[in-house]
């Protein structure tokens, strides 16, 4: 089944730093800095502010820089894969589950249901397709062995059995 949205949400409270996002969508270092420094995939938790700073990534931004991955596999060129990842960056987060992305090796296509991906196949377009719905789940196995960090917003809040932080606490306060 091409078109099937059985995923789990996006984790919110997560962020990835560069090395992890790497692992996870097939990339080098380079490849991500080179991006990143470009516009075409650009961290959504935290971007890079200055030396020693680290780019932190959402789970979205890697799934589109796996995407970004394939495409350029498949012998993409960066300039439709720059107009195919503007276009996904615009999609909600639940439409991307259904979304298969089709190319001809020169454009790329996006399809949202069986009946687009045949209509183009017929047509003598399609060379090959990306399921991001399958992309989704893959890099959520990665990931799950990965590291991870909290936003800023969450490490802020000290957790309440955290006996360090009452004892900060009660410092400050008496």
């Amino acid at each position: 089944m091409l078109f099937d949205d059985d995923v789990s949400p996006l984790p919110s409270d997560t962020g990835y730093r560069g090395p992890t996002a790497c692992n996870a969508a097939g990339i080098t270092y380079r490849q991500l800095d080179y991006w990143a420094r470009t516009g075409l995939v650009e961290p959504s938790v935290r971007g890079a502010a200055g030396s020693g700073s680290q780019r932190l990534y959402s789970f979205r931004d890697i799934l589109i820089l796996k995407v970004v991955k394939r495409l350029l596999d498949a012998g993409i060129s960066l300039q439709q894969i720059r107009t195919a990842t503007a276009h996904l960056r615009e999609r909600g987060t639940d439409d991307l589950t259904r979304v298969t992305l089709m190319s001809d090796g020169a454009s790329v296509y996006e399809c949202t249901s069986n009946d687009e991906v045949i209509d183009l196949l017929q047509g003598g377009q399609g060379v090959f397709g990306i399921a991001i719905g399958g992309v989704w789940r893959e890099i959520e196995g990665t990931l799950a062995e990965l590291p991870s960090e909290r936003t800023a917003a969450e490490q802020a809040a000290p957790a309440p059995n955290d006996e360090l932080a009452a004892r900060r606490a009660a410092r400050q306060t008496g």
